[in-house]
C-alpha cells in the first residue's frame, strides 16, 4: 500500500463547501484512478490535510502524472473556489510497512 498526503488552507466561511467537494472528489478519484479512498484531517493551525491510500506507488504515480482532477466541473469549481493556499507537491509520500488501523464504516463509531 502507498500513501500520499496533501494540505490546503481554506478561505474563511468555505469550510463546508471544501469538505463536500473533497468528499465527492475523493469518490471520483477512486472511480477513475483506482485510489483506495482518503481521510480528511484538520490541523491546529486550521489547514486541512488529506491522506489518500493507494494500492501501490505505480497506481498513484499514473494518476499524479495524468494530473488527476475531479471530473465533474461543478465539484472541481467548488473545490478550487474554496482554496486559499496549497502546496505544489504532496506533503508526504510513503510506503506502508505495518498497518494496524481499525477500519469502520464512516457512520459506525468505535466501541
Amino acid at each position: 500500500m502507498f500513501v500520499a498526503a496533501y494540505w490546503w488552507r481554506v478561505k474563511p466561511g468555505k469550510e463546508e463547501q471544501f469538505r463536500a467537494a473533497w468528499r465527492r472528489g475523493t469518490e471520483l478519484i477512486n472511480a477513475r484512478y483506482g485510489s483506495l479512498g482518503s481521510r480528511l484531517h484538520r490541523t491546529p493551525d486550521g489547514r486541512f490535510v488529506g491522506v489518500a491510500e493507494w494500492p501501490d506507488e505505480a497506481t498513484w504515480r499514473a494518476a499524479f502524472d495524468a494530473k488527476m482532477v475531479y471530473d465533474e466541473p461543478a465539484t472541481r469549481a467548488a473545490f478550487v473556489d474554496a482554496i486559499e493556499e496549497t502546496a505544489a507537491e504532496p506533503l508526504l509520500l510513503m510506503h506502508v510497512t505495518d498497518d494496524l488501523l481499525i477500519r469502520t464504516k464512516p457512520d459506525q463509531p468505535l466501541t
